[in-house]
């Protein structure tokens, strides 16, 4: 190979080099900052394949994609003085490549930046704002005004707040716990109270129906007295009437009840006379 063709071989080699290097592609999520010795030269918004000077010109990506930051839940004081702990969410856009690299350069640097404008807004706003305000459908009214405020402050970031929310609103611990403890103590006081109504409900309805009990006994043996008299009244009339129709029959057969109660039973003994008048219906002619 003569000097000739190295030669050519070499200005081909640093044609497709150069080539190469000046051909570049942007995506359709992507932003492209060009710059020349660190000075921006050209905004690259449209994907495609685009050129720049090699060596002397390099590239910065952004994302044209809508970004998310989370900044950390802040505990707020509101208008009627009340201690609230609020968590915000935030989805964002680069408007302005250039404004975005000048002043933060990344994501890590824009998302604590914005995490300060958003909570340091928030407490502005929800401190002139009561707590039903937050929780209430005027939240959305209240949510717009911060969104513009924040709006305001990024704007000389190149950065553009497409949403903000409000994800978790929350009592502060402390005071939860003060809350939940006041409840425990109101239910247990309701509790007591309960308790001590249906203690006297109980012994009202005991006393009533151990009233009731004296009554309804009371009544039954007052009737039962009255049928027993009635009984022995008319017992007394049956043995009177039979009495009267046979006097001796009547005789004998009391006479015979009388052996059966006591000659019938073994741990008796009787000393009479044979003559008695206990024996008269036991003798071969009774007494008259």
């Amino acid at each position: 190979m003569n000097s000739k063709q190295t030669i050519f071989l070499v200005i081909f080699a640093a044609i497709v080099f150069g080539l190469g290097s000046s051909i570049f592609m942007v995506k359709e999520t992507e932003q492209v900052l060009v710059l020349q010795f660190g000075d921006p030269r050209q905004q690259i918004t449209e994907p495609g394949l685009h050129f720049k000077i090699p060596v002397v010109q390099n590239l910065k990506t952004f994302e044209r994609r809508i970004l998310n930051v989370d900044p950390p839940a802040e505990e707020l004081l509101l208008a009627d003085q009340k201690r609230l702990v609020v968590d915000t969410f935030a989805r964002y856009k680069i408007s302005d490549m250039l404004k975005y690299y000048q002043t933060l350069d990344t994501e890590n640097a824009a998302t604590q930046r914005m995490s300060n404008i958003i909570n340091a807004a928030l407490r502005g706003a929800l401190g002139k704002a009561s707590l039903p305000d937050v929780l209430s459908e005027k939240r959305d009214d209240l949510m717009k005004r911060i969104q513009n405020e924040v709006n305001v402050e990024t704007a000389r970031f190149g950065i553009e707040i497409v949403d903000l929310r409000i994800v978790r609103a929350d009592l502060p611990v402390e005071v939860t716990q003060a809350t939940y403890n006041r409840m425990r103590s109101e239910r247990e006081r309701e509790a007591r109270e309960a308790r001590a109504q249906g203690a006297e409900l109980s012994l009202q309805i005991k006393s009533k129906a151990d009233k009731e009990r004296v009554v309804m006994i009371s009544e039954a043996q007052k009737t039962s007295q009255e049928i027993r008299a009635a009984g022995d009244q008319k017992a007394v009339k049956i043995y009177a009437d039979a009495t009267n129709v046979d006097p001796n029959f009547y005789g004998f057969y009391r006479s015979l009840e009388a052996y059966k109660n006591v000659l019938a039973n073994p741990d008796k003994t009787l000393v009479l006379s044979p003559d008695s008048d206990f024996f008269q219906y036991l003798g071969d002619t009774p007494s008259r």
